[in-house]
Parts: C-alpha cells; structure tokens; sequence
C-alpha cells in the first residue's frame, strides 16, 4: 500500500531552520517544490499542508506539522482523519540520531526510541505508520546533551551533505509510492547495512 500522506517533521520558526530536528522539513519542502506543490497554513489542522500530484500514484497530501515537534501527532492525525487515511497510508519523514549523517532507514513499527515527534505520532495515530528516518548521527561532542544537539544547525560541512543527499532521499520517496513499503525497506535498508 503506497503512502496517500506525507509528513515531514520539524519545529516552526526561523530559529530551528536547517536545525538537525528539521531534517524532516527539509526533505518534504524539497519533494513539494520537485513536484510544484504550493503549502497552505491551516488553522483546523495547526499544519502546513500541500496538494502533490504524483505522476503515478496521483495526489498525495504534504503536511509540516506547526504544533513543534513534540505535538506532530495531533496535526497529522487531524489531517489523515480529515482525508480518511488508514495509519499504513501515512509515511513520516524524521530525523533519525541513531543513524550515521546521510543513512536512511525504513521501518513501519517500534517505540519511539527516544524521539518526542514519533511517541505525539504513536499517541495519536498509533503504530503502523512507515517511518522514512534519516541519520543525523553520531553525537559529536558525546558529551552534548542529546536535546541540544538536535536542536543546534548542521554545520556547513553537514548542511552539504544533507543537500547533496536531497536528490536519493526523494527517491526513496517515490519508490515508497511507486514500489511500495517491502521493497523500499529491502533496498534502502540494505543500502545504510552496506555502508557501514
């Protein structure tokens, strides 16, 4: 079954651009803008919301979540309820810590491994959702405080190479749609096994 939404996850607000939390909006600002979709703030919905349309699969919904990143549950499940959307047709886009920087991982269950915007999803989705999780990894100084790292921008050398990687993470994407979640687990997991 091939996603019918989007989400990106990520905190609102110009303080948090290219943060590492904001990874999420990254990519779906990047899979909206391939594909010309416009986002739209909607107050019923407390999210950024677009209209892509997908060559193959049709129109899919792009969502960011402005609740920050600990309430991304509730905007996405307003917007999925909205569109009467089962879990399995939502696929979010995260950052991902346990993840080197530049690897991806897809995985449709789990705990929320410590991530606040995945445990909001869990609470108000519940588990099924495809998670499309992006490395920003390993904690550099070890001794950082988790939250402040994520929440500290990329440094220029990173912010590179998120960028040079923005093409393949929008291909997993489609192949998400157009494959479906068993063989995009099977290519794009093998792949981060492969690198390591």
């Amino acid at each position: 079954m091939s996603p019918g939404l989007i989400a990106g996850l990520g905190n609102p607000g110009i303080e948090y651009e290219k943060s590492r939390h904001n990874v999420g909006f990254m990519v779906i600002d990047a899979y909206a803008a391939r594909y010309r979709a416009k986002w739209e703030r909607s107050a019923k919905f407390n999210a950024m919301v677009c209209r892509i349309r997908h060559p193959s699969a049709g129109t899919i919904i792009g969502v960011k979540p402005m609740t920050f990143m600990n309430l991304s549950g509730e905007a996405v499940g307003r917007v999925s309820r909205y569109f009467g959307l089962s879990v399995e047709r939502v696929s979010v886009v995260y950052d991902e810590l346990n993840l080197d920087l530049g690897q991806t991982k897809i995985s449709i269950t789990g705990s929320a491994g410590g991530h606040n915007g995945v445990a909001s999803l869990l609470q108000h989705l519940g588990d099924g959702f495809i998670r499309f999780r992006i490395g920003i990894g390993p904690k550099t100084p070890v001794e950082m405080d988790m939250k402040d790292f994520v929440l500290d921008r990329f440094t220029e050398e990173e912010l590179q190479q998120v960028e040079s990687n923005l093409p393949d993470y929008l291909n997993g994407l489609n192949l998400l749609i157009d494959r479906g979640v068993t063989v995009t687990m099977n290519q794009l997991n093998r792949r981060t096994q492969t690198d390591k």
